[in-house]
Order: C-alpha cells, then sequence, then structure tokens
C-alpha cells in the first residue's frame, strides 16, 4: 500500500480529518485498519480476534479498548480509505488499445448480491416479513469496469431497494458501455444512458412496450418472430421522448430454451402463460449500439461478458467469507464491509490485475481471479510480500507463486481472460 501512497502518516491525517481519532494513541489508526481488514476475511469477527491481532505487531491491547473505538467516526474513516483504495490509479492493461477500436473507453458491469443479517437490524435493514417470519437481509450493489480491473462503487442497501430502484445511481461517462441484467431495465434508464452518451445492452424484458418507428403503434414483437424467426431493427420506447433504440432477437437453441422453461416454471409463484415459455425460445437484446458497429454475434459475446460480476460474487462468498456476518450492531456491520471491500480491491485492482499481463509476458500464463482471491486469502502475508514489490515490479518468489498456483489450467475451454480479448479484437 505504500507504493500506492497510502502511507501510516496518510491513514493518520485521515483519522483526524473524518475525527476517528483526536491526538496520538497507542493504537494508530494503519494498526485498527490491519487488524479489522485482514481478520474480516476469516468469517466471524470479534474484539478479541483484532485485539489478538494488533498485539502481533508488538502492541498489547485489550478488546475493550478495540470496543471503544467502533464508532460512527470509525465507520466513516473506513469509508474514506475505500473511496482511496478505489480512486488509485494503475496502469491500463494492454486490451485497454482494443477497446479503442469498439469506442468504448469503460466497460461497465453491475449486479448486486445478498447477504443474510442478524434480526436485530431489520429496522434498517428489513427483508421479508410475514406473520410466521421476518427475514433480515442486505443488498450489496457493484459496480466494476472490466476493462481496467477496477470496481468503481459499492453500495450497502436493505433487501427493499431493489435493482431498479438502485439503477438511476450509477453514474455513467461519455463512451462507457453498461451492461446488467433486467432488474436494472427502464425505459428511463435507455434514455439516461443516450443522454450520457454512453451504450447499453439489455436482455429484453417480457412485456416491454416497442412502438413502430413510423406509425407509433405498439408492436407484436413475438407475432412478427414467427414470421422472419429473427429480427435486427429500430423500434421506439414508449416514453415522452419516443426514445429511438434497436432490438435484435435470434431463436435459442434448444436445449438452451428447454433450460429457461424450467428455471421459468421453478421460479415464478404462478403458472408462466403460455406466450412467456414461447418467448424463452429466442434470445433477444435491446440495444442503444448501431448495427454496423456490432451484429447480434458480437452484441452476445459483449453480453457474455456480465457474468463476470456473478463469479466475482460468488469469490466473495466462497473464498472470502464474505457472507458470513455474526450478530453485530449496525455500524459494526458496516465497517466490516467496508473492510471487505478495501481487502477486495487490494486483491483485485492491486494484485491480480497489475500482475496478470505481467504473468502473462513472462509464463504465457492466464491468471485466474478466483484462484488468486482463495490464494490470498489463504495466505495473506504473500499479499503483503507482493504489495511491497509493487513499486520495483520486480518478478520475485512471491509472484512465481501467484503464477504457479493461480493461473488457469490448460484446457481446451477458452478461459476468461482469452474470450474478453477475442470479444474486443
Amino acid at each position: 500500500m505504500n507504493s500506492q501512497n497510502i502511507t501510516r502518516g496518510f491513514l493518520f491525517d485521515l483519522a483526524i480529518e473524518t475525527e476517528f481519532i483526536k491526538r496520538q494513541r497507542e493504537i494508530t489508526p494503519a494498526d485498527f485498519l490491519y487488524a479489522i481488514c485482514s481478520e474480516s476475511t476469516k468469517g466471524t469477527v470479534s474484539y478479541n480476534d483484532m485485539a489478538s491481532s494488533i498485539s502481533d505487531n508488538g502492541i498489547p491491547v485489550s478488546r475493550q479498548a478495540v470496543w471503544k473505538k467502533m464508532t460512527i467516526e470509525c465507520k466513516k474513516f473506513f469509508e474514506q480509505v475505500l473511496s482511496e483504495v478505489i480512486s488509485k490509479k494503475i496502469k491500463p492493461c494492454e486490451i485497454k488499445k482494443q477497446i479503442t477500436k469498439l469506442g468504448y473507453n469503460r466497460v461497465l458491469l453491475q449486479d448486486s448480491t445478498i447477504i443474510k443479517l442478524p434480526k436485530r437490524l431489520f429496522e434498517s435493514f428489513s427483508g421479508v416479513s410475514n406473520g410466521h417470519s421476518k427475514v433480515c437481509n442486505a443488498r450489496i450493489q457493484a459496480t466494476y469496469d472490466v476493462i481496467s480491473g477496477k470496481f468503481i462503487e459499492f453500495s450497502i442497501d436493505p433487501y427493499s431497494k431493489n435493482d431498479l430502484k438502485a439503477a438511476p445511481e450509477t453514474q455513467f461517462q461519455q463512451g462507457d458501455l453498461v451492461l446488467r441484467d433486467r432488474g436494472y431495465l427502464t425505459n428511463n434508464e435507455i434514455q439516461r444512458h443516450i443522454s450520457n452518451e454512453a451504450d447499453c445492452i439489455y436482455r429484453y424484458k417480457y412485456r416491454t412496450i416497442l412502438l413502430d418507428v413510423k406509425t407509433e403503434k405498439i408492436l407484436d414483437i413475438f407475432a412478427l418472430l414467427k414470421k422472419r424467426k429473427t429480427i435486427d431493427m429500430l423500434v421506439k420506447l414508449n416514453n415522452k421522448e419516443r426514445t429511438i433504440i434497436r432490438i435484435v432477437a435470434v431463436p435459442a437453441s434448444a436445449e438452451v430454451a428447454n433450460i429457461r422453461r424450467m428455471k421459468a416454471k421453478k421460479e415464478n409463484k404462478s403458472t408462466p402463460t403460455k406466450e412467456y415459455l414461447e418467448s424463452l425460445g429466442w434470445t433477444i437484446f435491446i440495444t442503444t449500439i448501431p448495427k454496423d458497429k456490432a451484429n447480434f454475434k458480437k452484441l452476445f459475446d459483449l453480453y457474455s461478458l456480465r457474468w463476470r460480476i456473478e463469479i466475482i460474487f460468488k469469490s466473495w462468498k466462497s473464498n472470502l467469507n464474505f457472507d458470513k456476518i455474526h450478530n453485530v450492531s449496525e455500524i459494526q456491520l458496516k465497517v466490516l464491509l467496508m473492510a471487505r471491500f478495501i481487502i477486495i480491491v487490494i486483491y483485485t485492482q492491486f494484485i491480480y490485475h497489475k500482475y496478470k499481463l505481467i504473468i502473462k509476458k513472462a509464463y504465457d500464463k492466464d491468471l485466474s481471479l478466483l484462484k488468486v482471491l482463495k490464494y490470498l486469502n489463504r495466505n495473506p502475508q504473500r499479499a503483503v510480500d507482493i504489495i511491497e514489490q509493487i513499486s520495483t515490479m520486480h518478478i520475485g518468489k512471491p509472484i512465481e507463486a501467484l503464477a504457479k498456483y493461480c493461473s488457469y489450467d490448460k484446457r481446451k475451454r477458452k478461459n476468461f481472460e482469452q474470450l474478453m480479448y477475442e470479444t474486443f479484437a
């Protein structure tokens, strides 16, 4: 972290600024930050664990002293540290040159995941409540730029704040391509992309009203598909701007269609309609990208990158104990999650993304993000050793170990890195 200008002195100044501390104490902000971050990915975290971690650095401290520091000012301090870590610039990899061929500066993936919380937090993080039970959940939103390998933002929201409500909060820039699932899809969101000179690709949401470009009459998309089998045309949204977008549809394979129908029957509370089940026989995209820039295959390949965020969430839970929350207060919860976000950004942004190109050139191997997260969480000292080498960019034993234990196995099926290079070629 020192090589990224986040030093002990910087953390001390940040702690003063956020009023986490008012003067020099025996437990420094850096020691406190390190203790919580290092313990946060081990599952449930106790004050005793944190005190023990600080004591390992030669500073004897009681769990009561740690407890006293878990305040609203502590939360602000961790929020500021996370903001600083996210904002640190890293050298772009070679794929940045390729993405400019498509005209995009960033390819943003956004999704949410749910974590179960103790019932004591129900007032702030209500989940589902009925006459029989109460469920308390938090919804974690994350936005990730697949090109730079950077997380753009995180949020910790109540379960009731679904993707539709969170959608308008994501900031777009000119030259962005945004990939999100149908939960974020509204006419206003598509118009917001266009207003910000950004592009988007969405899977078609059943019963979305689309209008004929000339007559502005409602189109029966599935009647058209039965006649033509495929569609690639401009339509208008049913909004006041009458936004013009592109709809592209091709038949799905019988295997894919059957899997979708089985999933729909399993997940829907009521029996799906015949028309809805028939609609699952097509793969349908609506997009702002013109035909001369991307055909159906290119749209499909681009949208397939969205699964990266799903894999990232899975790796958080399986490798970093992200969904392990014990009986904490609201402030303790947010500090704990901020600590986990900080670790995630360090492992992903400053280690995985920074060294994947170096390892590719030196060993002709592709690093696996999931393997990197698992390896570093089980060997935290390796993370410290690697970070200390960042300024030198030297390939020492820690980097050699990263290449040896965290690379994709050789296989016929293409890995994510190979697919991404092909998509942007």
